[in-house]
């Protein structure tokens, strides 16, 4: 609690807290909204399973467009990476060192929970587990590895992405959302693979405005940079998002539901839609409008020194979460004392809070040893020297990092995978991570 205070008092008063307030919340809403609507089975084999109760509670489907707070996460990313390269360039560093810098705080939390996790696979292996059922356990483990391929796809391309937007402003956005269309065109009509750049397009729409947020700032930049904050545009955006969003999906072709339902036709958010960027605007408006009052919230010491903790530990948090109820179900189920009532039914809502405070407790004693990895990370000064072969590895690194992840995702639930995790995707991965730690230790500077 005193470190929280000193922090709080050594805020400097030009942050913007209420974007770290966003994240916080951002991320508690994707935990909880995980852990609430999931389902706990058993499989004919025996075998505790789970999924999502979405595909049964059609009714809850136009919530998940308050639930859905993924382009909460982009949208206060962009305005955070712009932040950050600004104030890095203005000490006289360059785009490099903030990309390495960045990925210390992404990729180290990460890499512990894969090392974690193979550990943990190759015991179960080494005692007769079947590969089959590992890869099954892991593979819940990791569904949130799905976001952080989207965002470690952006964070370097976020130099050159903020140089479009200081050139072309709220165009670049504008362009992104016609590409989205485009691709959202080949999954009705086809063909399908024409919206594989939606997962990129979209996010980085959303990102962009977070570029413009950040503008917003100063008044001395272009209109066309800036993004209008008064609540005005908020009541506006609020509005056209929402008249958007039902045209698209209620009047359109688009699911009404803005996360994954099992054996729905088209899912908004993988990769993102037209509709899901409607939710985003609508969820921008809405920022806009409690900005006010947020700001004046955060004043006070109490509320901001619970946003610091929580903002501390929030990638851990993130990352752990679905750890936290694969431990919890093999616990209950150990213990034969795992609750399967039926989804909807009167046992099934009364086992929501017992279910919600046990994962919580899981989570904070996962937080309590793994969250220091994150918390303890410092950025560094930009003390090594420029040169085009250290901007290769760092793109490489985080190519390896993103490829690893991003062939895990990809491999099938029940693949046969001893270490839980396909082999080439964990070394991909490994070695991405293995070159961004030697350059942030000042390796490959010269040349």
């Amino acid at each position: 609690m005193r470190r929280l205070r000193q922090l709080a008092e050594r805020t400097p008063a030009g942050r913007e807290r209420y974007v770290d307030l966003l994240r916080a919340l951002a991320i508690v809403m994707v935990v909880l909204g995980h852990w609430g609507i999931t389902v706990i089975g058993y499989d004919r084999a025996g075998r505790p399973t789970g999924h999502s109760a979405l595909g049964d509670l059609p009714w809850a489907w136009p919530l998940t467009w308050v639930a859905q707070v993924m382009p909460v996460f982009f949208l206060v990313g962009g305005y955070a990476n712009a932040a950050s390269l600004t104030a890095r360039r203005s000490r006289g560093g360059d785009a490099t060192g903030w990309l390495i810098d960045r990925s210390a705080r992404l990729v180290r939390p990460t890499t512990a929970l894969l090392v974690v996790l193979v550990v943990g696979a190759a015991v179960a292996h080494l005692r007769g587990a079947d590969p089959t059922e590992i890869r099954t356990v892991v593979w819940f483990a990791t569904i949130p590895l799905w976001f952080l391929v989207a965002y470690l796809v952006v964070v370097p391309l976020t130099p050159p992405m903020y140089a479009l937007h200081r050139r072309f402003g709220l165009v670049v956005p504008l362009v992104l959302v016609g590409l989205v269309a485009l691709g959202d065109l080949g999954r009705i009509l086809g063909p399908a693979g024409l919206a594989t750049g939606n997962y990129l397009f979209g996010w980085l729409a959303v990102h962009q405005l977070g570029f413009a947020w950040y503008d917003a700032r100063s008044p001395t930049n272009p209109p066309r940079r800036r993004l209008p904050t008064s609540r005005r545009t908020g009541a506006v955006l609020l509005a056209v998002g929402l008249v958007v969003l039902v045209l698209l999906t209620v009047v359109g072709p688009y699911p009404v539901a803005m996360l994954n339902v099992p054996g729905a036709r088209l899912d908004n958010a993988a990769p993102p839609s037209l509709a899901l960027l409607a939710v985003a605007t609508a969820q921008l408006g809405l920022i806009l409008l409690l900005q006010a009052p947020a700001r004046r919230w955060l004043r006070r010491s109490g509320p901001w020194q619970a946003v610091i903790a929580v903002n501390s530990v929030v990638l851990t948090v993130f990352l752990w979460h679905l750890t936290a109820a694969v431990l919890l179900i093999g616990l209950l189920d150990a213990l034969g004392v795992l609750p399967t009532p039926r989804v909807g039914s009167a046992a099934w809502w009364a086992w929501r809070v017992p279910w919600l405070l046990a994962l919580a407790v899981v989570l904070a004693a996962l937080v309590a040893v793994f969250g220091p990895i994150e918390a303890r990370t410092r950025r560094h000064g930009d003390t090594t020297a420029r040169g085009r072969r250290r901007t290769a590895l760092a793109v490489a690194g985080y190519a390896g990092v993103v490829a690893g992840l991003l062939l895990n995702s990809l491999t099938r639930k029940a693949a046969p995978e001893p270490l839980g995790l396909p082999t080439p995707a964990l070394l991909a991965y490994l070695a991405g991570a293995g070159v961004l730690r030697l350059l942030r230790s000042g390796w490959g500077s010269r040349g």
